[in-house]
């Protein structure tokens, strides 16, 4: 699967858990590691790992298996490891404190990849 096609896949499964304001951003020009990074806030805890949870399931019903899914001890701030795609999904307070997208975004600003806010369907 190509990495938009991948990121395409992943943002329907934080839709389908109603994930609050998804942001998708292309930083394969910023950094070796990923061609995507994708932001969601989830309500609660409980919501972030709901969230978290779809996401992978998700994946490895297409056959990706996530590399590795970190901060699942407190579910303030899980990152699911996709390879093309790292997922953030963050608590709302999480995700205003750390501003990831910002500091992306003025990265990005610099060399001019896509930013993308996802609009529910």
């Amino acid at each position: 699967m190509n990495p938009s096609a991948l990121r395409d896949h992943v943002t329907a499964a934080i839709e389908d858990l109603k994930g609050v304001d998804i942001v998708a951003l292309d930083v394969a020009a910023l950094t070796p590691m990923t061609d995507y990074m994708v932001l969601t806030s989830g309500n609660s805890n409980r919501h972030v790992k709901a969230i978290v949870d779809n996401v992978s399931e998700s994946a490895k019903a297409i056959g990706i298996q996530p590399l590795g899914i970190e901060g699942r001890e407190s579910y303030d701030w899980v990152l699911v490891d996709l390879g093309d795609v790292l997922v953030h999904v963050m608590n709302t307070e999480a995700r205003g404190y750390y501003e990831i997208e910002r500091l992306w975004t003025e990265m990005s600003s610099r060399s001019k990849p896509a930013t993308e806010r996802v609009e529910p369907e």
